[in-house]
């Protein structure tokens, strides 16, 4: 059953209080929503893996593997540099200081969406019969002791270029991307949580695709939360929508930039989803995801834009992140 905000937010409180354990996943504008106990989830309908926590069945396909054959048809460059044009203007114009710009990209696999959750290496992994399947390396937020911490990541690169790291790490595009987006989280999270503060800054993960290896920059920000949190755990979590690394800052501006600049309903892309155990709560950000429309798939995907980015960069960046993490 698909739930708005408010009826989210009531039966995330409502399970928070009785402690409850849930599977929840929301669209990217937190307009459509699902909370589900996880005693009352059907395996084929839904699977979920969060960080070895799972309720998938063994692979039956996993004796067989076929190599894997995968092509992309991304957006032509030119109607790519529209989209950027009409972010750049808003930069320009001082109305945001970052923007998520994603686009969506036509894929052929030899797997279907099940193959792709069963075989993808990733810490979060989410498939949804018949609708898509999500492979995510970025951490939303985790509640635990007492505290939330959020993992931003901003900043991407072929690790095989020169001097890979220290052109990440030393670009000033990436550097005011990522400064932005910590700036962003923290007050997010200081919405909820007191003494919050950045505890490692700028880290380096590297991430195996079926292409290349990528080098990806995050961040950690950790707060602490009021011993009651639990209580009203929808109401708290739903203040940190949408994800601010998925779209910008500032947010309410920044979204009305993205729908302009798009022009495609995201759906459940750059939405989150996660497990809370009764206890704690882990969850990701919904990127790196395939979505079956009308029966052909489709890989959404894209990039933080900021004064100093360069379109041509930037559509790479969008290029290079239509992968699967199966090798």
């Amino acid at each position: 059953m698909i739930l708005d905000k408010l009826q989210a937010i009531e039966k995330m409180n409502q399970f928070g209080k009785e402690r409850i354990p849930f599977l929840f996943f929301c669209n990217f504008e937190a307009t459509e929503n699902r909370i589900l106990p996880l005693d009352n989830i059907d395996e084929n309908e839904i699977n979920y893996w969060v960080r070895g926590k799972t309720n998938a069945p063994i692979n039956p396909k996993e004796k067989k593997i076929t190599p894997l054959e995968f092509s992309k048809s991304p957006i032509s460059f030119t109607d790519y540099a529209k989209a950027f044009s009409i972010v750049k203007r808003n930069l320009d114009f001082g109305n945001t200081y970052l923007v998520n710009l994603t686009q969506a990209t036509p894929i052929a696999i030899n797997r279907n969406l099940r193959d792709v959750f069963f075989q993808a290496n990733a810490p979060y992994k989410l498939w949804v019969k018949d609708q898509f399947v999500v492979f995510s390396p970025e951490i939303f937020v985790r509640i635990e002791n007492g505290e939330i911490a959020s993992f931003p990541m901003k900043g991407t690169i072929d690790a095989k270029l020169p001097n890979a790291e220290k052109e990440l790490l030393n670009d000033p595009k990436e550097i005011a991307e990522h400064n932005t987006i910590v700036d962003l989280i923290r007050n997010d999270l200081s919405m909820i949580a007191k003494n919050v503060r950045v505890e490692r800054f700028r880290y380096i993960d590297k991430l195996q695709t079926n292409q290349k290896e990528l080098l990806q920059v995050s961040s950690e920000i950790v707060g602490e939360l009021a011993s009651d949190f639990i209580e009203e755990l929808g109401t708290r979590f739903f203040q940190l929508l949408p994800a601010g690394s998925i779209s910008g800052a500032p947010k309410t501006k920044t979204i009305e930039i993205i729908k302009e600049a798009e022009r495609y309903e995201r759906g459940f892309y750059t939405g989150v989803f996660g497990l809370f155990d009764g206890q704690k709560m882990d969850s990701a950000v919904m990127i790196r995801f395939i979505e079956n429309k009308n029966g052909k798939l489709i890989f959404k995907s894209g990039g933080g834009i900021t004064t100093f980015s360069q379109p041509e960069k930037e559509y790479q960046e969008l290029i290079d992140k239509v992968y699967v993490p199966i090798y």
